[in-house]
């Protein structure tokens, strides 16, 4: 298992809805953790990148209805 982490900066406050769909996100296999900080309008997102890439995890973002205004450099 090779774990990364990846940060997005997002538009919108999230909805209530956006919440339950990212419950659907968080059940992804290789999908570890999920955090939003609300107040900067950043997620973090840990995932097994043996099973995927980054562009699967904005993927399901958007999916979820999450509005990714760009990748953050993680230091």
């Amino acid at each position: 298992m090779t774990l990364l982490e990846v940060a997005y900066r997002y538009a919108t406050p999230l909805t209530e809805g956006t919440m339950r769909a990212i419950d659907s996100v968080r059940e992804v296999y290789g999908v570890r953790r999920i955090d939003f900080d609300e107040k900067n309008r950043i997620v973090r997102v840990e995932f097994d990148a043996s099973r995927f890439k980054e562009p699967v995890v904005a993927a399901l973002l958007r999916q979820a209805g999450v509005q990714l205004l760009e990748k953050l450099v993680l230091a």
